[in-house]
């Protein structure tokens, strides 16, 4: 075990060595190592003057959140990190099952604190201390992505992090990774560590506010921003950012190259895409670790790097597998469970089932049904099932979602003639309890009931996940072992998300579902979707004369659609009269330019390039509907005060297009050729990219984004 004295001796030899170095920075301003043991202990001594004991950090990632975390751990204080993405539940298990007596941060949760006894100071929130048996020596109580609504806090001692961080440290050693950048919230063990082997090493270590990374969404262009304009030799990446990371490459976008050590953990990592980053160049290594074992456990590294495998033990821990191959780790471990007894055992049994080979370690499953998102959640399938199951209108609910951008729902609809409505309002009001990583996206219903005379259900009621998840993995063709394959509807959705969460954070659009938008841009809206509308049902014609015999079956989807559509645009130039505007004049205007290149785009590719292109299309504006119109209808209505006529297009479009939706997605999982696939696909990020500045164009537009970075 290492003695915190270690990294304040180190920062001390710091400031006397590289005095005038950049320490920790963000887009705020910095502090260098010149500064930072001082600035440290200025903070611990006010920690301590006030009487804190037990403090939790609620900030947003910057040099803020590093300075009072090094204060507590300076002040022999407890801390307790709170992640942006636990709901106000689970916050407030948190605080209280912690006896958390200062929060720093949360100003925007004052009726919250307040109700657990907290008042404001000029240091934060704070209480009188309470005393819930944390074990002796908790320097940190780490609380897991919540594998339920109320997740475990995790006791761990100063000593025990710090060993690990060293062992980081040597681990990266050969490469010196003197500027570290991180991008996972703080919060998260993993890069909170990270931070602390950053400085161990005496490095630079940027911590933006801004990342890119929200929730569970990627901002592909301010995460790359981020990255050129720091130019890091390391950073932690979960294996979604990665993907996310090698999507922008493929397509163009440069990559620093200044990367010295990436290192990939909190889940599994697709082999597809440690070889994609090869191909890069990027120097990606996989690690293992738990909050149990005060995080990473094992880790590849330079010269030392197998793909596939999570690499070999850090020095401080030794790992042996037991008879069921259960992964037993020494040498690192826990204090306990906030509110059980210390933990006495010298082996952890991880829970999971691993394979050792010339020392390196592989990762094979858990012997558990929890599963980790491809952006490193922890997440119980019975806890999402719970609330899913909650809607009267389902019988039964599998969820999964291991390496998954998003969770998957398999559905067993309580009854044979369900409704879609019904099953996509259990889905939304389950969503609404969840936090953001154990949210459902997919949804698929089930062939059967689950049963246990069909093998899917043991004698006591529990299902059988394997042979469900095997059951529908044969039915839909062959993948990788460990979770279903994706339906073509499933891939369109997850791999679109950049795109769609691109447009769906418009400002306008956001204003929009405030029922904060100003009459004039309403109108001016509705004066583009005139335009793009009334080039529907000719570009389905179009698409439709363009299919060859062996499409057949999609030109009678053609007809329906074209049906569907008819006259559409009338709605919209009624709506607008409603507003009191001129329709006429909107007829005659002339298109902005984002609408002219959606639609000229659809003719192009429908006529040049593919016809099944318009699929990506009928994608992107009838999924908008189902997200977006129905809830702005409502919005607006109110804000702006005008009558039920004045919003025809966006009302009808909402519950008509959930319909359409379900008939969509029965028409391109038939879809078996990968060029098809490939159109469709491609066509719709264009399209969602040409769709969002079309609302960017809008009157009122530059407005809504001046005032929302202003307030964001």
């Amino acid at each position: 075990m290492i003695a915190p004295d270690v990294l304040w001796h180190s920062l001390d030899r710091f400031a006397a060595e590289r005095p005038n170095k950049l320490a920790l920075s963000d887009e705020e301003g910095s502090i260098s190592y010149a500064d930072l043991p001082a600035e440290i202990h200025r903070r611990a001594e006010h920690l301590r003057a006030v009487g804190c004991r037990c403090v939790a950090l609620a900030l947003p990632n910057g040099r803020e959140w590093l300075l009072w975390d090094l204060a507590i751990l300076k002040a022999g204080l407890t801390c307790v990190p709170i992640a942006p993405f636990f709901t106000r539940q689970q916050r407030a298990h948190l605080l209280t099952s912690a006896g958390v007596d200062t929060v720093l941060g949360m100003a925007d949760d004052s009726a919250e604190l307040l109700a657990l006894g907290f008042a404001a100071t000029s240091l934060g929130w704070q209480r009188a201390p309470i005393n819930v048996g944390i074990p002796q020596g908790t320097a940190k109580i780490t609380f897991t992505s919540g594998t339920t609504g109320t997740p475990k806090g995790v006791c761990l001692s100063a000593e025990g992090m710090l060993q690990v961080a060293d062992s980081l440290r040597e681990a990266c050693s050969s490469v010196d990774p003197q500027q570290h950048l991180i991008l996972l919230p703080l919060a998260v063990l993993l890069d909170n560590l990270g931070a602390i082997t950053a400085l161990l090493n005496g490095a630079s270590i940027y911590v933006p506010t801004d990342t890119g990374l929200q929730g569970a969404q990627i901002n592909a262009p301010r995460l790359l921003s981020v990255l050129l304009q720091s130019q890091p030799h390391s950073l932690i990446l979960v294996p979604q950012l990665l993907q996310g990371l090698l999507q922008a490459a493929d397509a163009g976008a440069p990559l620093p190259r200044s990367l010295r050590f990436i290192a990939v953990g909190g889940g599994r990592v697709a082999p597809s895409l440690l070889e994609r980053a090869a191909k890069y160049g990027l120097p990606v290594f996989e690690g293992y670790g738990l909050s149990e074992c005060a995080s990473v456990v094992s880790l590849n590294r330079p010269g030392q790097n197998r793909p596939g495998t999570v690499g070999q033990p850090l020095p401080h821990v030794q790992i042996r597998l037991a008879e069921d191959g259960e992964i037993m780790v020494r040498g690192a471990r826990a204090l306990g469970y906030l509110g059980e007894p210390p933990l006495t055992v010298d082996e952890w049994p991880t829970g999971d089932i691993g394979k050792l080979e010339d020392g390196y370690l592989s990762i094979l499953g858990r012997n558990k049904n929890q599963f980790i998102t491809a952006f490193g959640r922890n997440v119980n399938p019975e806890w999402v099932e719970a609330e899913i199951a909650a809607h009267p209108a389902i019988a039964q609910v599998l969820v999964y979602g291991e390496a998954l951008p998003v969770n998957v729902a398999l559905i067993v609809p309580r009854s044979s003639a369900f409704r879609v409505t019904d099953i996509e309002q259990a889905i939304a009001q389950a969503n609404s309890r969840l936090p953001d990583y154990a949210r459902i996206g997919p949804w698929l219903t089930a062939s059967e009931p689950f049963t246990a005379a069909n093998g899917q259900l043991t004698s006591n009621g529990r299902l059988r996940r394997e042979q469900i998840i095997e059951h529908y993995r044969a039915a839909c063709g062959p993948a990788e072992r460990g979770h279903c394959p994706m339906t073509f509807f499933e891939q369109l959705q997850n791999e679109t998300v950049n795109e769609r969460e691109y447009l769906f954070s418009s400002p306008l659009i956001q204003a929009a579902l405030r029922g904060d938008v100003q009459r004039h841009s309403y109108i001016a809206f509705l004066t583009q979707a005139f335009h793009h509308v009334r080039h529907t049902v000719p570009l389905l014609m179009a698409c439709g004369s363009r299919l060859d015999s062996d499409h057949e079956w999609v030109r009678e989807a053609m007809a329906e659609y074209i049906e569907e559509e008819i006259g559409h645009q009338e709605w919209i130039l009624n709506d607008i009269r409603a507003c009191g505007g001129d329709a006429d004049a909107a007829r005659d205007s002339i298109p902005a330019l984002a609408t002219e290149l959606m639609v000229s785009t659809m003719y192009d590719r429908i006529n040049r390039l593919n016809p099944m292109s318009m699929l990506g299309m009928v994608f992107v504006l009838e999924g908008t509907s189902i997200a977006l119109a129905t809830q702005a209808a409502g919005s607006l209505k109110e804000g702006l005060g005008l009558p039920p006529q004045a919003f025809s297009y966006l009302s009808s479009h909402g519950s008509l297009d959930l319909e359409h939706m379900k008939f969509f997605e029965q028409l391109v999982n038939r879809i078996d050729n990968d060029a098809d696939r490939s159109a469709v696909l491609h066509t719709a990020r264009v399209i969602y990219r040409l769709y969002a500045e079309m609302f960017r164009s809008l009157p009122g537009a530059v407005e809504e984004e001046v005032r929302h970075a202003a307030v964001g």
